[in-house]
């Protein structure tokens, strides 16, 4: 079966095989004339990587790329992607990737026009107002894994590497303006990625089912992101051929971020610390953290 669609909750999201080839209309809509594609250092060199530079640069957008992102990205890679960001004279961010280059992609945007230090934006009360909302460049999501969900998020994830602690960085322009959500991008990821990013989203959506926030509309989405990753991510593991599939997973990675608005618990309370100070791959981290209980 084909799945395509257009969603524009919670922002607009161009969803279906082979819509990568849509990116340059998606630049254009986001008020991108010449974007800088923030990417890890992983996926700088593969295929689907290149082949969407081709597409820019086939668009007269050019193909730069800024691809120094830790799979737990810090304020280093911070640093010197706003750098990149400044010097090159781009007007617009294109994240791409799982969560490290999404979150890293997200944060250039927001930094670059930004006076205050990096944590003077912490997750904390009202800091967010502190921001310059205006001076926040136009930022695009095309993610590559079916996981964090980071694409609909409003917040980025950045570790103090000095203090090894994992940071919230929010801003409601965080918010991509667009989003690709392509399954084809997700089809060469490896087994052990496909499972820890599914159990990732999965996680997102048992804690903010649990959440005792009042969100009914996170409640809805998180019972049925559940039900996506219980019936597709043994699928996806199996055959990860299968677009259907994929794609329904990145459905489930979509729902449990928008889902998780409603709040998160214990299994973020315990994968944060473990990921910043021994830097482990964060869903799969989540996963182990949530069957930990369950086994004392």
């Amino acid at each position: 079966m084909t799945i395509t669609a257009n969603w524009s909750y919670p922002t607009a999201i161009r969803f279906g095989a082979g819509r990568i080839s849509e990116i340059a209309d998606a630049c254009a809509v986001a008020g991108i004339k010449k974007p800088l594609l923030v990417t890890d250092r992983g996926l700088a060199s593969m295929d689907i990587t290149t082949k969407t530079l081709d597409l820019l640069d086939a668009a007269g957008l050019g193909r730069a790329m800024f691809s120094d992102v830790d799979p737990n990205p810090n304020e280093k890679n911070a640093e010197a992607g706003v750098q990149a960001y400044k010097s090159g004279g781009y007007d617009g961010v294109i994240a791409f990737g799982g969560g490290s280059g999404l979150d890293l992609g997200k944060l250039v945007a927001f930094l670059a026009g930004q006076t205050r230090p990096l944590w003077d934006f912490e997750d904390i009360g009202d800091w967010w107002t502190r921001a310059d909302a205006d001076a926040i460049a136009p930022i695009m999501a095309v993610p590559t894994t079916a996981g964090t969900g980071s694409e609909v998020g409003r917040a980025s994830v950045i570790t103090n590497s000095e203090t090894e602690e994992k940071k919230i960085i929010f801003h409601p322009k965080f918010l991509p303006s667009v989003v690709i959500c392509d399954p084809e991008l997700t089809v060469g990821m490896p087994n052990f990625i496909t499972a820890g990013t599914g159990l990732d989203a999965f996680a997102h959506c048992v804690e903010a089912f649990c959440s005792p926030h009042y969100h009914p509309m996170s409640q809805g989405m998180a019972l049925e992101g559940m039900r996506l990753v219980k019936e597709y991510l043994p699928r996806a593991y199996a055959d990860g051929s299968d677009l259907e599939v994929r794609a329904h997973m990145m459905s489930a990675a979509i729902m449990g971020a928008t889902a998780f608005q409603k709040g998160l618990g214990a299994i973020h309370a315990l994968s944060h610390p473990i990921g910043a100070i021994y830097h482990t791959h964060h869903g799969t981290t989540n996963a182990v953290c949530r069957v930990m209980p369950e086994s004392w």
